[in-house]
């Protein structure tokens, strides 16, 4: 086993590696994939190329990318002090790494610093408060909506004052139940801003799961919306909530109910319930709370396999770096440019490259309530990139096979040109060859799958597009490790479960999790 800080044990993987020493490539085991298709080539045009040149001398990583590694892995005190310079703080840390306990070791320590503050403030204070920071697409309300960094800033602002009108102070965490609505996102930074964590539920889920986790979760404020909109009918969030808080034992102090516009007005009992609108309307800015940079930013509850939900629990500071550092070394972007993670913000997808990721780097983030299809068609995904102009984005496999099954040819998404679009990622699941084929016929650009999941918060193996990977990686793979992770294969097979282990020393983000039991190191 590999006697490394933070190492993960995973099974049902495999590497397949191209030399004694040569680049390795995870393979999730899968019998009969290729099922008699050969792998389609996506060849990069000369523009395309000419541009990855630039982007890479321009606003890259001045590694490739087994510099990158090779540094990341030999001296990641070195690496990833240079990528945190991305990263405004209010104190510089003394201590780049303190590795003295091996379950949670400590990154940037005696650094402080605010992830609202980086992800909105400082882009205004540089002169960038009118680029689009969110652009909110939904085609079940038909609703398109662009909301500026400045505008982002003065409404997250005044939000973090009406949480702290009402007691919520650093440290104290906001449970959020909303729908993919801007109003989640202001909630999220505002939470932020003022040193609050928050935990972000699935808007719609079961008033018993809700309980479940209020009461692990003992939020001194619950903030929800009236409705949540899915195609051909609504979901109406405020007997979900009621019924919630008669089943859970913790009860909020408050709840703030953002009532969705053109639809009726709700509220609960007046003790308890608070108006988003009037609220906001009599709203004082609150500036950004200096925070460690082991301060719990949120807790992201996920199912596991068995038992009760457990939480993740994920740190300021190095989730801010990590984050920051892959938005242009992972995904090949520019600051200014569109980028578009169509997931929602209940998945950590959402919360890192919906939210936090694309604004730290100063991105403009596509926030979409609607569906691959049925939105009204399969063309939704390609109108979206096309009149937004995205220059990359991120889905899962499902969301492609549900498109490619209901329009086969992409008929709909024909009549949308991606002229801006230049990357797609996949994650979520592994991305079957032949979907992938059809991915890249249908949008024309190469198509990448890479692979992470809620603990990591970020990609574990991916193709550094930002660090000069291929473009074309071996079909079915999904990439090399992205620098930080430190992939090894013990020699000795586990006959008794009939596979072997693949360890994974952990990257630069640091987070437990936490069960309704209490917290435990994973």
């Amino acid at each position: 086993m590999v006697s490394a800080v933070g190492s993960r044990c995973l099974l049902g993987l495999k590497f397949s590696c191209t030399g004694v020493s040569g680049p390795c490539y995870l393979q999730k085991v899968q019998t009969n994939i290729w099922n008699g298709c050969k792998p389609l080539i996506y060849t990069p045009t000369r523009a395309y190329n000419t541009y990855r040149k630039h982007f890479i001398r321009t606003f890259s990583s001045k590694y490739t990318y087994e510099d990158a590694f090779g540094l990341a892995r030999d001296k990641p005190e070195k690496f990833w002090s240079e990528a945190a310079d991305g990263i405004t703080w209010f104190e510089h840390w003394t201590q780049t790494l303190d590795n003295t306990d091996t379950v949670f070791p400590k990154w940037f320590v005696g650094g402080k610093l605010n992830m609202c503050y980086n992800a909105v403030d400082r882009h205004v204070g540089d002169g960038r408060g009118d680029q689009a920071a969110v652009i909110y697409d939904s085609p079940v309300t038909g609703t398109k909506q662009v909301i500026t960094y400045r505008e982002v800033q003065e409404q997250v602002s005044r939000l973090a004052g009406v949480l702290v009108r009402h007691g919520v102070k650093k440290g104290d965490l906001v449970v959020i139940y909303m729908p993919m609505v801007p109003q989640a996102m202001f909630t999220m930074l505002a939470c932020a801003r003022i040193g609050a964590t928050h935990s972000l539920i699935f808007g719609g889920f079961a008033s018993k799961e809700l309980s479940v986790r209020i009461d692990h979760a003992k939020p001194k404020l619950l903030v929800t919306a009236s409705f949540g909109i899915e195609p051909g009918r609504r979901v109406e969030y405020i007997p979900l909530v009621e019924k919630a808080l008669e089943l859970s034992s913790h009860k909020p102090h408050k709840v703030l109910i953002y009532n969705r516009p053109s639809m009726e007005k709700v509220s609960m009992c007046p003790d308890l319930s608070l108006d988003w609108e009037e609220e906001m309307a009599t709203a004082r800015p609150h500036d950004c709370v200096s925070v460690p940079a082991h301060h719990p930013l949120y807790v992201l509850y996920t199912s596991g396999t068995t038992g009760t939900p457990k939480g993740v629990v994920r740190d300021s500071g190095g989730y801010a770096v990590m984050l920051n550092w892959t938005m242009s070394n992972v995904y090949g972007l520019a600051p200014g440019e569109v980028w578009w993670a169509a997931s929602d913000l209940g998945w950590v997808v959402g919360h890192s490259y919906i939210c936090y990721g694309p604004l730290l780097h100063g991105n403009t983030t596509v926030l979409y309530e609607g569906k691959p299809v049925g939105t009204p068609d399969p063309g939704a995904f390609f109108r979206v990139m096309s009149e937004h102009g995205t220059a990359s984005m991120f889905t899962a496999p499902t969301a492609i096979r549900a498109i490619r099954q209901q329009d086969p040819q992409a008929e709909h998404g024909k009549q949308y040109p991606l002229s801006r679009l230049r990357n797609l990622f996949v994650a979520g699941e592994r991305c079957d060859i032949e979907t992938l084929q059809w991915a890249k016929r249908s949008f024309g650009v190469p198509v990448m799958d890479h692979w992470w999941q809620t603990e990591s918060g970020s990609s574990i193996t991916a193709s550094c597009v930002g660090l000069g990977c291929s473009l074309t990686p071996p079909a079915g793979t999904a990439g090399k490790a992205v620098p930080g992770y430190n992939g090894e294969i013990p020699l000795h097979w586990h006959a008794s479960r009939g596979t072997s282990f693949l360890c994974l020393n952990m990257a630069l983000i640091t987070c437990c999790e936490v069960s309704a039991f209490g917290i435990g190191a994973f």
